[in-house]
């Protein structure tokens, strides 16, 4: 504690602030002052304080004997008198309650102050309730956003793998039933290749109706070709081929496919690489997608046919690198958005029962994603549709190695009678070729399974040739003929398939034979891997 001794009450006022205990004053001192200063500074205290005053009164002097003590009672309020002669003891009792009263004031000015302190944070609370409310609203809204998107993408992945999936699976089924559809078709084509050797020139209707089965048959055997280029599994010739050439060398037949009522356009870059391609298929594909688009303006229009090298980063279905791309654009009615994400599904179709398979677009995507490219198709209802095939530059990261032409050559001079082990599960095309070979000239042992003819090998059973199916069950084409050239290192080997998954850890570059074969083929083929007999 801290004493501060003053002259008189005019000292007393300039020192008074609200950090003084109490007051001790002598009566004489008071008396002889003008008090209204110090009544003002008292009148004026805070709500908290009440400042306590002790006055040292003479003896007698309280206030019930002594009018000017009852005026400095009125005037300073918290006044108690203290009667001189006093023993120091009741000063120190008095000291210590005016301490303990003014005390309980710091204590109520703390309250007040903290309470004005919450009423300041709660109004400036109150005040920017509504912005922190905005605030909170538009980052709950960006956070309901985000996984809103978040949900989007993650369903629209979902559903790029479910439709991955179906497709992989059309794939599969379409790939095993275009195999087994090329067995039955082989089977009637032989046989009607047959029959046509049989009937006489001059029964006209017979050859008729052989023809026109026969025509029946090679239409089957188109649509297995696009079955097979939907499930990614026809065998490609893939070498680098000059796509200028290519077009340029088709203008008759696209002229011709797209007729008078539509006008072509080309831009054809000069000067480009050439393409990891198959020509042939590429010229079907081509031509199914002009006329596609011829289909899609009957009232005519123009057709742009382009082709420009571009370059793609890796985008996931595409290797980075460069690429050539050939693109079909009509001025047609286009397709909505529904419509174009169905474009390439199998046996999808917008045109008239019986002017389409649906599988012109379906054998166009998987031809281009078996040659490591991509079809890209752009739409819009009453502005045509831009069809775009990726197809990877001879030079092109990750593009295909070139595979030697697995067609038979021309057939080299006719062979003599030959002994051919024929290997086939399919009763009815072992059938057809046993007859066919026959015809040929040729003598033949036919084997049901892989391991019947290499019993037939190790018996010492002397064969000039080999033609064995692909697939077969327990041991395949391939497998056979590797154990057979283990026996028979110089015995020609012929592998027949309706389409070609040899496995990569294979070692022989065997002739194929394309199923469906007719007698000439066979011929061909047979001419192309035997030498004739001399002497």
């Amino acid at each position: 504690m801290t004493i501060l001794p003053h002259p008189d009450a005019a000292a007393l006022v300039r020192s008074l602030n609200g950090e003084i205990g109490f007051v001790v004053a002598t009566e004489e001192a008071l008396s002889r002052t003008d008090l209204r200063p110090l009544a003002t500074w008292v009148q004026a205290q805070p709500a908290w304080s009440d400042l306590p005053f002790v006055i040292l009164t003479a003896h007698g002097g309280g206030p019930e004997r002594n009018p000017e003590a009852t005026r400095m009672s009125e005037l300073l309020g918290n006044v108690t008198f203290l009667e001189r002669p006093f023993h120091p003891t009741t000063f120190v009792s008095v000291a210590r309650t005016a301490i303990r009263g003014r005390s309980r004031q710091f204590e109520a000015k703390a309250r007040i102050e903290e309470l004005r302190d919450n009423e300041e944070k709660l109004r400036h609370l109150n005040e920017t309730l509504e912005e922190r409310v905005a605030q909170r609203t538009g980052a709950l809204n960006a956070a309901h956003k985000t996984v809103l998107q978040e949900m989007t993408q993650r369903q629209r992945a979902e559903d790029q793998l479910r439709q991955s999936q179906k497709m992989e699976a059309i794939g599969q089924i379409t790939g095993g039933v275009a195999h087994d559809f090329n067995n039955l078709l082989l089977a009637v084509l032989a046989n009607l290749d047959l029959l046509r050797h049989r009937v006489a020139a001059a029964d006209a209707e017979a050859m008729q109706m052989i023809e026109g089965a026969v025509q029946a048959a090679n239409r089957g055997t188109s649509l297995t070709q696009r079955l097979l280029a939907f499930g990614r599994r026809q065998t490609l010739r893939v070498e680098p081929t000059d796509l200028l050439g290519l077009v340029s060398g088709m203008m008759g037949l696209i002229e011709r496919s797209l007729g008078s009522g539509c006008e072509l356009e080309l831009k054809l870059r000069p000067g480009l690489p050439r393409a990891m391609v198959d020509a042939n298929q590429l010229e079907l594909a081509l031509l199914n997608l002009l006329v596609n688009a011829r289909d899609a303006m009957p009232d005519g229009g123009t057709v742009t046919v382009e082709l420009a090298q571009c370059v793609a980063a890796d985008e996931g279905d595409l290797v980075a690198g460069d690429y050539l791309c050939l693109s079909v654009t009509d001025t047609g009615h286009g397709m909505d958005a529904q419509t174009l994400r169905r474009a390439v599904d199998p046996f999808f179709s917008t045109k008239e029962p019986g002017k389409g398979t649906g599988l012109g677009l379906s054998m166009i995507d998987g031809l281009a994603k078996q040659l490591h490219g991509r079809l890209s198709l752009t739409s819009q209802p009453g502005r045509g549709t831009r069809a775009e095939l990726w197809l990877p530059a001879s030079r092109a990261a990750g593009a295909p190695a070139a595979e030697p032409p697995l067609s038979p050559p021309v057939p080299a001079a006719p062979v003599t009678q030959l002994a051919v082990l024929f290997v086939e599960d399919d009763v009815l095309i072992a059938m057809a070729t046993s007859s066919m070979l026959k015809k040929l000239g040729h003598r033949v042992t036919e084997a049901r399974s892989g391991q019947q003819a290499l019993a037939a090998i190790e018996k010492g059973t002397h064969f000039d040739l080999m033609i064995t199916d692909y697939s077969m069950p327990k041991m395949t084409g391939m497998q056979l003929a590797e154990a057979v050239r283990r026996l028979r290192p110089t015995l020609p080997i012929v592998l027949a398939t309706g389409y070609a998954e040899l496995p990569s850890e294979a070692t022989l570059d065997l002739p194929r034979l394309d199923k469906p074969y007719m007698l000439k083929e066979l011929a061909a083929m047979i001419g192309s891997v035997v030498r004739p007999k001399t002497g």
